[in-house]
């Protein structure tokens, strides 16, 4: 690996390191300091109900009454604010994969130049594109040139020595992209876990308070039901986007290595058609 991946893997590694607990403690300080503000609940006390939409207002009192799920709001919160930025981060980071234009276009341009032997126009347009592809194909094309000037190995060595420079160049690219979408994936699969562990929480103070001896304690009833719908809601919510986003991220990064299985293969097909055997 080259000192230039090395140290990008570096950075992506303490990026996610620092992220998710960042986006914990943002989620705690939004829970406890927005969400739980004492101007929002009756005398001024979060352990208490949360004032009408009319008095303090429609937003003001959802939040009130999200503060009212319990501590596991804020580690749903946390978990939805690391899905958000890693999600931001991979877009960014496949973005410059994919390079300056289309995949697409780029080996339309590229297939043409290296069947007609033109190596310096398909290595500027691979300077010109960019990207994960591109440096794959420049470093194919790099091997092709090199095989072109060797007199010593026969037509199969050659062709296997380019195939090889194109998986070595192609195992380099491909786990910057999947890089953190193993994150994206695991929050998909716990969100849903916690949403249902608060959900119980609020469950069982909901049937606490109905347990007690007269009149049921309505304050504990209500706090319980809203735990339990409000852990339920963020947990589902949570799930939904981390599913939708990583599905979005495995089909952008599946279109790229389709991109550099065909880039490759054209500059294979391309040396075997041109090269007589020996």
């Amino acid at each position: 690996m080259s000192n230039k991946q090395s140290k990008a893997g570096g950075i992506q590694g303490l990026f996610a390191a620092l992220v998710i607990p960042l986006c914990l403690v943002l989620g705690i300080v939004i829970w406890n300091f927005i969400m739980g503000n004492p101007s929002g609940f009756e005398n001024s006390d979060p352990e208490k109900g949360p004032l009408p939409k009319e008095v303090i207002g429609t937003l003001n009192h959802y939040l009130a009454v999200m503060y009212k799920g319990g501590f596991v709001v804020p580690i749903l919160l946390g978990s939805f604010f690391t899905v958000v930025v890693f999600a931001i981060e991979r877009m960014i980071t496949i973005g410059k994969s994919k390079g300056t234009g289309s995949v697409e276009g780029f080996i339309m341009r590229i297939r043409p130049l290296v069947a007609s032997g033109n190596l310096d126009g398909a290595k500027a347009e691979c300077a010109k594109q960019r990207g994960s592809v591109a440096n794959v194909v420049s470093a194919g094309i790099d091997m092709y040139r090199s095989m072109q000037a060797d007199r010593e190995l026969d037509k199969e060595r050659k062709i296997m020595a380019i195939q090889k420079e194109l998986e070595e160049a192609t195992t380099l690219e491909l786990p910057m992209l999947s890089k953190n979408l193993v994150i994206i994936s695991t929050i998909a699969s716990i969100a849903t876990l916690l949403g249902l562990f608060g959900t119980v929480l609020g469950m069982i103070r909901a049937f606490s308070a109905l347990a007690t001896a007269g009149a049921p304690d309505a304050v504990a009833l209500s706090t319980g039901i809203s735990e339990a719908l409000i852990n339920t809601a963020l947990g589902i919510g949570t799930s939904a986007l981390a599913i939708i986003l990583y599905n979005y991220f495995t089909t952008k990064i599946d279109s790229i290595t389709y991109g550099i299985d065909e880039a490759g293969y054209t500059i294979v097909q391309s040396f075997a058609s041109t090269q007589k055997g020996h």
